[in-house]
């Protein structure tokens, strides 16, 4: 199979993490993970079965001494040779991770490491308000807004299980860090709200950010979502998976389900999107076969 497709948003945890982490997100979501256990082998399988020719791989820290073992993972992920990855897989031509990190606005060295993960080649960072326990337009976040300027692409989650605007991450709160840091490369999970998805139709569509799609296909009313691709510039919307909560060919076949992706903007959204996104922030892509 020839593989294509980046799929911009996915999960995997440390073996001695794994098992915990996985239950954790099925009870808050209750969404069952199928099967998908969470682990990178099994990422790196189901991401290649569905034809990915890369993942972007999430990792957050729910406090700050969790960041640098965080970032420790990401790194050692990032450096794994495409002959490691085969034989993890047990693939001759694997699906390769993109591996972002995460900071913590109580971590005390945030530009210390903002300068590790730089020079690791690392192109992006991952924040979760609600697991992390801050809002998102936090004075106390400014300082990493600044420090990331545009030399990494900042994926954030927004939205929750039940939506209110007491929420830490909103469309409404990551609207104004847009007005205030208008530099930022961001990317706003999940068409820019899980479960508030009207609300993100209307203070982001059109914004000057990326959007992805990822636990938002199986959950939105058909008719929003054509109003997002109505309305949001085509050239910032990302294909994206939330394995393990979703499965990336599940979600691949759901996108065309909808019969609003086809022609060149299923190759926008699915792959060059994703591709001029990393590529702004120096991220060096290799298709190879």
């Amino acid at each position: 199979m020839k593989r294509a497709y980046i799929d911009f948003h996915s999960h995997a945890f440390a073996d001695k993490i794994v098992d915990k982490a996985v239950s954790f997100l099925q009870d808050y979501y209750g969404i069952p993970t199928e099967g998908r256990t969470g682990c990178l082998t099994d990422l790196i399988k189901t991401e290649s079965k569905a034809g990915c020719a890369y993942f972007v791989l999430m990792v957050s820290a729910t406090k700050p001494s969790q960041v640098t073992v965080a970032n420790d993972w990401s790194l050692r992920v990032s450096r794994l040779s495409r002959s490691e990855l085969s034989t993890l897989s047990g693939l001759s031509d694997p699906a390769r991770p993109i591996a972002f990190g995460t900071l913590h606005p109580k971590y005390m060295e945030m530009e210390k490491e903002l300068s590790r993960l730089k020079a690791a080649g690392i192109p992006g960072l991952k924040i979760h308000p609600e697991f992390q326990g801050f809002s998102l337009d936090d004075p106390l976040l400014y300082p990493l807004y600044e420090l990331i300027g545009e030399d990494f692409i900042l994926l954030t989650h927004i939205g929750d299980k039940s939506f209110s605007q007491d929420n830490y991450s909103t469309p409404r709160k990551l609207k104004k860090v847009l007005s205030d840091f208008p530099r930022l490369k961001v990317v706003a999970a999940h068409l820019g709200g899980y479960n508030c998805w009207a609300e993100a139709r209307k203070e982001l569509a059109g914004s000057d950010l990326y959007l992805d799609l990822s636990s938002t296909l199986r959950y939105i009313d058909p008719c929003l979502l054509a109003e997002f691709v109505k309305t949001h510039d085509q050239d910032k919307l990302l294909f994206g998976s939330d394995y393990p909560l979703g499965d990336p060919q599940q979600e691949l076949d759901l996108l065309a389900a909808s019969k609003l992706f086809t022609g060149a903007l299923w190759e926008k959204v699915t792959r060059k999107n994703a591709e001029t996104l990393l590529s702004s922030v120096g991220f060096q892509f290799d298709f190879g076969k």
